[in-house]
This record gives structure tokens, sequence and C-alpha cells, in this order.
């Protein structure tokens, strides 16, 4: 087995952990305890889906430089959100629900974008669509979301 073999299957493992522990966090009560442990194993599952997008980017850069880029962008966001928390800025809730949550649109997106022609109904959906559909869907919630804890903690 190759390196970018080797990688895509770790990938491809944290990936479909992140999409699994994302959604279960989104659906738990947000206290401490399970939702933050689940958030922290979300953080590491996220660090290998990076790692192993910037390994696969260097390897196969003439193909997969956006790969690169993306992971900087998506990981940023699910570093950004983790971070918010574990310092407890200044209004860290909506940094925290922002940043998390734009991760996981990027997964998704990334999901899509690779398995969309092969799943059943998404392949008619043209490509460049696919590449903002979860932006154009997910950022009205996190706002939603981002208001309506807002207004608890105040």
């Amino acid at each position: 087995m190759n390196t970018h073999t080797f990688l895509l299957i770790i990938h491809i493992i944290a990936g479909s952990f992140c999409l699994l522990a994302g959604a279960i966090n989104f659906s738990v009560k947000k206290e401490k305890g399970y939702h933050t442990r689940i958030g922290e194993w979300y953080h590491i599952g996220y660090f290998l889906v990076f790692l192993t997008s910037v390994g696969m980017a260097i390897i196969n850069w003439s193909e997969s430089a956006y790969l690169f880029y993306i992971a900087i962008f998506s990981y940023g966001l699910a570093l950004f959100g983790y971070l918010a928390r574990k310092i407890s800025w200044r209004g860290w809730l909506s940094m925290h629900i922002g940043g998390m949550a734009g991760s996981y649109i990027g997964i998704i997106t990334a999901v899509l974008v690779v398995n969309g022609a092969a799943i059943p109904l998404i392949n008619q959906i043209p490509s460049l669509l696919l590449w903002f559909m979860p932006t154009i869907i997910g950022t009205p919630i996190i706002f939603m979301v981002g208001k309506r804890y807002s207004t608890h903690t105040k």
C-alpha cells in the first residue's frame, strides 16, 4: 500500500467519524459532559482529516492542490470554534457555534463534491452547485442557532 492510499483510508475513516460525531453533537443537549466529549473527539477527527488532506495534496499537488486550501480553511473553522470554547473568549458561544458548524459544512461539502456523482438524486445536481449548496443551506441555520443561543445567555 502506498502512502497516498494509506492517507486516503485514514482520511475516509476520520471524515466519516466527523460526519457522525457532528450530527450527534448537533442533536444532544449543549452542556458539559456528553456534548463536550463528542466535541473533543470531533476535533481530533477533524485534525486527522486536515493532516491527511494536506498530505494527499502535497503528494499529488498538480491534481489536488485545492485540497490543501480547503483543508486549511475548513480546519481553521474547526480550530476557531474549538478554541473559542476552550479559551472562553468574550462572545465565545457565537464563535464556537459558527466555527464548529462552519467546519461541519466544510466536511459535508467535501463528501458531496467527491462522492456526488455516485449518489442517486445527488448526481442530478450540477457539480458546481454541490460546492455551494451546503453553505447556502447551512449559513442561515448557523445564524438562527447563534441568535437563539445568544438570547438564552443574556
